[in-house]
């Protein structure tokens, strides 16, 4: 089969449309530069402002075509809003009605496009769209086979369990209490639910592409292709390649860290998306404040204040000196994991941040804040032992700063015990991912794949 479609020059072309937040179309950019480089086109959908951000990203804009999508307007929702970063938790079901809400420019252009195939990922309604044009629809996922495995999971009822079958890999993926509770019934767009959205988005695909390789997950790839009985594909970590020499990390960050001896710095960031309560915030800070180190914090402010200076406890400056940074600006991420003063990432393991963290050489504390963090999270303290998870209370599901001071110096104690054997096992892991040969050969197969299940879509049309 390869070596006709081979012999025929045969190059494919990808509609891509991930979901409104940066988590996601970020991801998809980053596969879309891999298969761009081996002469395949894309056609990236994506809201009209993220257009010059993502366009940076575009190594290949002669193969690449950025097609803004027009978001219709939705009672109650901002017009300003496009993107998860422009809103907070409370509005993003109606961000959500409105992506959804795009179905019918989204059908008139791949009809116009005519791709071979269509990735998507909180798009559930686009396979039935996808499949009345003959064009393969394949959900990509861009967080760990676990979380779709678990979902893939059979149940008695249609909700999350906290409990899984006894032939799911690890029994450690399974919900608790309080993350049933806080995500099972939330609205996630018009009449649909969050978890039946997650559910969905992958029950009529043709195939899955899941955003990691089997050296890190094979056994959750093997068992979520057994539970779907549809191909399962792998994409490698899809990073964005690190800036490097030409973007230097910030003067003011850069002339901070310096200061600090090797391997002695806590960094924390929770990403674009999470904000925690104004209570959880102060929690944070007072446990790193405990651990004695120096710290490097890149936290959003809590809803309640207009910065993270205000937000801070009383008399936290006075105490710690300049032992300690806090901002609520965006960070680079990976020059700071990479410089030498940093020895610790706190990370609330979204799947990006936490593959950034994977291939650096810093302990990592995992301590998540939604519903697949917490599942990742779990995967790599309990699974694969490469990091220390924060406590956190089994009923209202919230951390305290003794809880994320012990993680710390128990990653920090790199000499006996858990932060021992967390650094043997992060350094394992870490050469495997760090291999530019694992990577390719990922986006290599997958391509092989593609060409594979594109040639029956079309003998079967």
């Amino acid at each position: 089969m390869e070596t006709v479609l081979n012999k025929q020059q045969h190059q494919l072309h990808i509609a891509m449309f991930p979901f409104f937040a940066f988590g996601h179309i970020k991801p998809y950019m980053n596969l879309s530069n891999k298969l761009a480089e081996r002469g395949h086109r894309v056609a990236f959908f994506l809201p009209p402002k993220t257009q010059p951000v993502i366009s940076e990203l575009n190594s290949h804009p002669e193969l690449i075509t950025l097609i803004p999508v027009p978001l219709p307007q939705v009672p109650g929702l901002d017009p300003n809003i496009q993107t998860t970063s422009d809103c907070d938790f409370s509005t993003q079901h109606l961000l959500a009605t409105a992506f959804d809400r795009t179905a019918s420019f989204i059908e008139s252009s791949l009809h116009s496009l005519k791709p071979h195939a269509a990735f998507y990922d909180f798009a559930y309604w686009l396979p039935e769209i996808a499949r009345r044009m003959g064009v393969l629809a394949v959900h990509f996922c861009i967080v760990g086979a676990a979380n779709l495995a678990s979902l893939s999971a059979p149940t008695e009822k249609e909700e999350l369990e906290t409990q899984l079958p006894r032939d799911f890999p690890h029994p450690c993926v399974a919900l608790k209490k309080f993350e049933v509770r806080n995500y099972s019934n939330k609205p996630h767009g018009e009449g649909v639910t969050i978890m039946e959205r997650l559910r969905l988005q992958f029950k009529h695909a043709d195939a899955i592409a899941v955003r990691t390789c089997r050296e890190l997950e094979g056994h959750y790839l093997d068992y979520l292709e057994k539970q779907c009985n549809k191909p399962v594909l792998t994409t490698g970590l899809a990073l964005t390649e690190p800036g490097g020499s030409s973007t230097p990390l910030k003067e003011r960050i850069a002339t901070w860290l310096d200061k600090f001896e090797p391997k002695s710095v806590i960094y924390c960031c929770f990403g674009s998306m999470c904000v925690p309560p104004l209570s959880q915030f102060q929690e944070l800070v007072l446990g790193m404040e405990l651990t004695g180190l120096p710290f490097l914090i890149a936290v959003k402010p809590p809803k309640e204040t207009d910065s993270v200076e205000t937000a801070l406890p009383e008399g936290f400056k006075r105490r710690t000196g300049d032992r300690g940074m806090v901002t609520g600006e965006w960070v680079q991420q990976q020059q700071i994991l990479a410089h030498r003063s940093v020895g610790c990432f706190v990370t609330h393991c979204g799947w990006g941040s936490l593959g950034e963290g994977l291939i650096s050489e810093c302990q990592l504390v995992l301590l998540p804040q939604a519903f697949e963090q917490h599942t990742t999270a779990r995967v790599m303290g309990q699974d694969l032992g490469v990091g220390v998870e924060v406590e956190f209370d089994e009923e209202d599901g919230l951390f305290d700063r003794y809880g994320v001071c012990k993680a710390v110096k128990l990653a920090m104690n790199m000499e006996d015990g858990v932060g021992k054997e967390v650094k043997n096992n992060h350094d394992e892991v870490r050469k495997v991912l760090s291999s530019p040969e694992l990577e390719r050969s990922c986006v290599d197969e997958l391509v092989v794949k593609l060409k594979e299940l594109v040639s029956r879509n079309n003998k079967e049309d």
